[in-house]
């Protein structure tokens, strides 16, 4: 059966300006969604089947992985919550056929590096607004303690690249 006037979709991706060897990146306690705009050119029915896929990029980006529940995928957008990916890199790609003619389709692709989130750092307990003045009070600062890794429950002080270290100061 021919369907005179009709295309394969068009499909342009918000932020589609990524590629493998440069990928969007996102932290991973961010939030992010991939927004789509289509253009429909079929005159017999403007009716498609849109379909999201997550594949995990190693040296190809052949290993899908299955979407959860907490991914919100609708036609036009992919949303991902914090901590649902874990590191590394993803192909996020939308595949769109028209429901007339399911021959006719397209998919368009946007690639995500999920990085390590930046560590809260304190100082000392509380934050640095616990510091008070007084005659020969310690101040211990010691941040590998009291900081927080927002990719994890909790912080392992002890991996570090550098000695931790606990200084007192004593103020007169």
């Amino acid at each position: 059966m021919s369907f005179v006037g009709c295309f394969a979709p068009v499909i342009t991706l918000i932020s589609s300006t990524s590629s493998l060897l440069a990928p969007l990146e996102y932290q991973r306690n961010q939030d992010f969604s991939i927004s789509s705009y289509l253009n429909l050119n079929c005159n017999s029915s403007l009716t498609v089947k849109s379909n999201w896929t997550i594949a995990n990029c190693t040296s190809t980006c052949s290993y899908p992985i299955r979407l959860d529940q907490i991914v919100i995928a609708t036609p036009s957008e992919l949303y991902i919550p914090s901590n649902t990916l874990n590191y590394g890199i993803y192909q996020l790609t939308l595949t769109v056929s028209m429901v007339a003619a399911p021959q006719l389709s397209s998919s368009a692709s946007v690639y995500v590096k999920i990085i390590p989130s930046d560590i809260t750092v304190n100082l000392i307990a509380f934050g640095t607004s616990m510091i008070t003045s007084g005659y020969k009070q310690d101040l211990l600062l010691d941040p590998g303690t009291h900081s927080i890794d927002p990719d994890v429950e909790l912080f392992n002080a002890s991996v570090s690249f550098f000695k931790r270290y606990m200084l007192c100061l004593y103020f007169k």
